[in-house]
C-alpha cells in the first residue's frame, strides 16, 4: 500500500514537473515575473477578490511589464499609465488581437464584436461605430435623447426625499434606457419590472465575472464546467436575456421598413439581408445576437460604473466638487449672455 501510494506520488510530480519544463521551454523571452508553481502559477500569492493590488505591488519588484500565470494560463501584465498607452494606444495596431475569455465563449458562441478577432472584428467594429454615429452617438440627436433621459433620472432621486440611496440602480436605469433607444429604438419606464429584472441579471453577472470563482471559470474552464456553483445559474439567467433581445430581433423583423431604419437592429438587418448571398460575410443571426448583447449587458455596466466613480470622486474631494458647480453656473451664465446678445441683434 505504502509503495502504491509512493508511486502515485512520483507520477504526479513528474507529470508536473514535466507541464513545468514544457512551459518554460517554450524559447519565448519573456519579462520577468513572480515565481510560478505548476499548473497553479501565481494563484496561492495573488489577491483574489482585487487582483489589480497584488500586479501593482509585484511591479515594483519586477517593473511595469512583468508575466504573471493565472493556473498554467500565461499574461503579460502591463501595470501603469504611461506603460498602458505605450503599447494600447501609440502601438494600437500589435495589439488588437483580444485574448479568448472562456466565460464569454461559453456564452457567445465565439460571435459578436467583443470577442472576436480578425476579419470578424474589423467588419463588426465598422458597421457598429458607423451605424451609432449615424443615430447621433456624440452628436445633437444623442444629446437630446441623455437630456430627456436626465430629467427622468433627476425626477427619480426626487423621489428619495434626499434620503441616503445607493445611486447604482438609478443609474443603471438612466444609462441603460440611453443604450436602448440606440438598439431597440425605445425607452422602458423605470417601473417596467421585465426591464428591471433584466438589469438586476447584468448586475449579478458583473459581480460574477469579477468574482475568485468567476476567474476560476476563466482560468479552468473545463474542470469547472464539471463543478457545481453559482456559474451554472448565472448561464441559466444570461439565457433570460438572450431571449429577451432575441424576442426584439424578432418584432423587428416583422415591422422592417427598408426606407425607415429606427434603431441598430433595423440596420443590422437590412445589411444582413444585403449579404445574404455572401458564403464569407460576417452579418448573420449569430454575430447579430452577440453584437447586440454586447452594446446592451457591456454598455450598460461601463457607463453606470464611470458614473458612480465620478460621483465618489466628487463626494471624496469637495473641493473639486464645488469647481464642478461653478463651471456649470459659468457656463450656464455664458449661454445666457449669450442668447441675449442673439436676441438683441436680431431686434436692432
Amino acid at each position: 500500500m505504502e509503495f502504491s501510494s509512493s508511486l502515485v506520488l512520483v507520477l504526479v510530480l513528474a507529470v508536473l514537473m514535466l507541464v513545468w519544463w514544457k512551459r518554460n521551454a517554450s524559447g519565448l523571452s519573456l519579462p520577468p515575473g513572480p515565481l510560478a508553481l505548476p499548473l497553479i502559477g501565481n494563484l496561492p500569492i495573488m489577491d483574489k477578490r482585487a487582483p489589480f493590488k497584488s500586479f501593482m505591488q509585484w511591479s515594483k519588484t519586477y517593473g511595469p511589464v512583468m508575466t504573471v500565470y493565472l493556473g498554467p494560463q500565461r499574461m503579460v501584465v502591463l501595470v501603469g499609465y504611461g506603460t498602458v498607452k505605450e503599447a494600447l494606444v501609440d502601438q494600437a495596431e500589435h495589439f488588437t488581437g483580444r485574448a479568448p475569455i472562456p466565460f464569454l465563449i461559453k456564452v457567445l458562441r465565439g460571435y459578436g464584436l467583443a470577442i472576436s478577432n480578425g476579419d470578424r472584428w474589423r467588419q463588426l467594429r465598422r458597421f457598429t461605430l458607423t451605424t451609432l454615429r449615424d443615430f447621433g452617438m456624440g452628436r445633437k440627436r444623442m444629446e437630446q435623447w441623455i437630456q430627456e433621459e436626465s430629467r427622468h433620472l433627476l425626477e427619480s432621486f426626487e423621489e428619495t426625499k434626499s434620503t441616503p440611496v445607493d445611486p447604482a440602480f438609478f443609474l443603471s436605469r438612466a444609462v441603460s434606457n440611453v443604450i436602448c433607444s440606440l438598439v431597440f429604438g425605445q425607452r422602458f419606464d423605470y417601473e417596467d419590472k421585465n426591464f428591471l429584472h433584466l438589469l438586476q441579471i447584468i448586475s449579478r453577472l458583473v459581480r460574477f465575472i469579477s468574482s475568485p470563482q468567476g476567474q476560476l471559470y476563466n482560468v479552468f474552464p473545463k474542470l469547472m464546467q464539471l463543478l457545481p456553483g453559482r456559474h451554472h445559474a448565472m448561464f441559466k439567467e444570461i439565457e433570460v436575456i438572450k431571449a429577451f433581445v432575441l424576442k426584439k430581433i424578432k418584432e423587428h423583423e416583422q415591422n422592417l421598413d427598408f426606407g425607415d431604419q429606427k434603431d441598430f437592429i433595423d440596420c443590422f438587418l437590412i445589411k444582413l439581408k444585403q449579404e445574404k448571398h455572401n458564403p464569407d460575410t460576417e452579418f448573420h443571426k449569430d454575430n447579430m445576437l452577440g453584437t447586440v448583447l454586447n452594446l446592451f449587458i457591456a454598455g450598460t455596466e461601463t457607463t453606470s460604473t464611470t458614473l458612480r466613480y465620478a460621483l465618489m470622486l466628487l463626494i471624496k474631494h469637495p473641493h473639486i466638487q464645488a469647481i464642478f458647480i461653478w463651471c456649470i453656473i459659468i457656463i450656464f451664465i455664458w449661454c445666457i449672455v449669450v442668447f441675449y446678445c442673439y436676441y438683441l441683434a436680431h431686434n436692432y
